[in-house]
């Protein structure tokens, strides 16, 4: 009795271990995507510094497939897992909170996870060691505050000029502009001190990145990808 236990225990044991070894065959055909490709990723999760937190996961796909000559190493809805690795608060001078973001691995279309590592790329709002920021600090708000006060005084210009173009064969500009002027840079004066002084005072942002939005990053390691 224990002879035949001990003979369905090890043909048990035979069959795991050719079911397991059979993904990871010696002959198995795999593709190396190098290092430096380019990827765009659209995320299937928000992912934001206001409620997320170290360790939180996200989900994205790969928008386009990654081929080489006829074969598809990934095909594009490929699911990439991630996490969130840091969260830097917003400070004051309106420094916005930064946002750093760890991609963990590729899951193949033959089920396997694929360990791997992405940078992302091309967005004005990284930094140097490459968090997303929503505002730069006190500077980069000092520079809209300017903008959006000249764009007040350009706007009661415009009304002035274009309001009063027919009446009068457009004589009336002649008063209506430069009035229209004058109370649009006392307009602009105020706004302008006014937000530079909340510009100093008041916290930046947070990043809202939002489901659907597109990423694109490049692979820092090669990676073999068995394909089909």
């Amino acid at each position: 009795m224990k002879l035949k236990i001990l003979s369905v225990i090890m043909a048990l044991m035979v069959f795991a271990g050719c079911a397991f070894a059979s993904p990871f065959s010696a002959n198995a055909k795999t593709k190396r995507i190098p290092a430096g490709t380019k990827f765009s990723l659209e995320l299937l999760t928000p992912v934001t510094s206001v409620s997320g937190r170290p360790g939180a996961q996200f989900s994205a796909i790969l928008v386009n497939d990654q081929s080489e000559g006829n074969d598809v190493i990934l095909p594009s809805g490929s699911l990439v897992r991630g996490t969130v690795s840091k969260i830097v608060e917003p400070q004051r001078m309106s420094k916005g909170a930064i946002l750093y973001m760890d991609f963990d691995h590729v899951v193949t279309p033959n089920g396997r996870q694929l360990p791997l590592a992405f940078s992302i790329v091309g967005r004005e709002d990284l930094t140097l060691d490459g968090g997303i920021q929503n505002g730069s600090g006190f500077l980069e708000a000092f520079r809209k505050t300017m903008k959006k006060s000249g764009d007040i005084t350009k706007t009661a210009v415009n009304w002035g000029n274009e309001t009063f173009e027919e009446p009068a064969g457009g004589y009336f500009r002649l008063i209506t502009v430069p009035v229209c002027a004058i109370g649009g840079a006392i307009g602009s004066t105020g706004y302008f001190v006014y937000d530079t002084i909340a510009d100093m005072i008041r916290k930046g942002e947070h990043v809202d990145l939002h489901t659907g939005e597109v990423l694109n990053v490049i692979l820092e390691n090669p990676v073999d990808v068995p394909v089909i």
